[in-house]
């Protein structure tokens, strides 16, 4: 029982991926079908924990199975120097099986005596720029090169607009290249304002949420099984609902459940029973309110704040009505932070006038802070 099948660690693959098969197939085709296909420039966009940075691992690996060489990056200051002076240079090396070039620098002897000098410098110098890198090295490649760019927001805003005409002109030149980026809603939001950045306003945008029912089960089942133990099937049904589709929840509980039960035993194998499972869905949802809700509430606004707070007095939906009663503020006004709120995906409307926190958690993390604050000093 020491090894823990679950990774609920921000940017780390689980062993068994789930629920963006779909997105990874219409990548691999995008691959097999030539420049020109849309799913050559990809973009992520979602809330912390719903596994970009999962997903980025898993079309890098999608490509590498493919023949594609990968250059995986985030986006923080010093992205285009990094790739200009670091990531290209080296990729072309590895390329060009001639990678220096000589030049005679003088004659110390008559001809065809062995007087010559000469110096051996590299012939991939970073001065050259990453569009003229990125042509060379799209052309010596057998199938293509992927570019990832993890975590993209304003921070890098030029630097991105930089990228992406490159990676527009490439395309326009029909080189065999492709690239991926993904960020947070609000950051993708925008950074797709700036007017250096229309190519990625064209990319194929993918909003990740929730993952099936049938995915989550899966995602909680298949670990434990290939680790050579299994769930009870009430406690495995009450982890799936607990999870309520947020890939993040999955690891977490799967990775509590399964430190929880060990002292259970069914024969040789382990056996995660309800016990375990409660006790893992309890310590998700404190973990869950301390590394994912506590941080998404840390970037609003005082009254977006108190819009999600008068939300969770409700045990459902909440009525846009209601709200405005509440936040005592006018149609207008609460509207306007209605809409910031859901283009930050943060709640989601579910009909005319009605809203739902889209974080699993999120209601329960509001009750638990106004009713309790931190424990007094004794």
């Amino acid at each position: 029982m020491n090894f823990n099948p679950f990774t609920p660690t921000f940017g780390t693959s689980p062993s068994h991926p789930v629920g963006r098969e779909e997105i990874i197939a219409d990548f691999r085709t995008s691959l097999h079908q030539g420049p020109g296909a849309p799913s050559r420039a990809m973009l992520l966009v979602g809330t912390r924990g719903v596994g970009k940075t999962v997903l980025l691992n898993e079309l890098e690996d999608t490509a590498r199975e493919e023949g594609w060489l990968v250059v995986s990056e985030t986006a923080l200051p010093g992205l285009t120097t990094r790739l200009n002076d670091e990531h290209l240079p080296a990729l072309l090396a590895s390329l060009d099986p001639h990678p220096t070039t000589r030049r005679i620098t003088g004659i110390t002897a008559p001809a065809g005596l062995g007087g010559i000098r000469s110096e051996v410098s590299p012939k991939h110098e970073p001065k050259r720029g990453i569009r003229g890198q990125l042509t060379t090295a799209a052309g010596l490649v057998n199938h293509g090169i992927l570019i990832t760019v993890d975590e993209i927001g304003r921070a890098t805003v030029e630097e991105l607009a930089e990228l992406m005409a490159v990676i527009q002109h490439l395309f326009r030149e029909r080189a065999n290249v492709a690239i991926a980026a993904a960020g947070l809603p609000e950051e993708v939001a925008a950074l797709l304002d700036h007017p250096g950045i229309t190519f990625l306003r064209r990319a194929n945008r993918r909003i990740l949420g929730a993952v099936r029912r049938e995915d989550a089960e899966r995602g909680l089942a298949d670990p434990v099984t290939t680790a050579g133990a299994h769930w009870e099937d009430s406690a495995l049904r009450a982890a799936v609902e607990a999870t309520h589709g947020y890939p993040f929840l999955i690891q977490l509980i799967g990775y509590h459940a399964w430190n929880a039960a060990g002292g259970v035993s069914d024969g040789d194998a382990v056996a995660i029973d309800g016990a375990a499972a409660g006790n893992a869905i309890e310590r998700a949802a404190v973990e869950l309110g301390n590394l994912v809700i506590e941080p998404t509430l840390a970037r609003c606004t005082a009254l977006e704040r108190a819009f999600l707070e008068a939300m969770a007095l409700d045990d459902g939906d909440s009525r846009l009505a209601d709200l405005i009663t509440r936040l005592e503020k006018s149609p207008d006004t609460v509207s306007q932070y209605r809409r910031r709120l859901l283009d930050r995906y943060i709640i989601v409307a579910t009909g005319h006038g009605l809203v739902r926190f889209a974080i699993p958690g999120m209601r329960e993390y509001l009750r638990r802070s106004s009713e309790h604050g931190p424990l007094p000093f004794w």
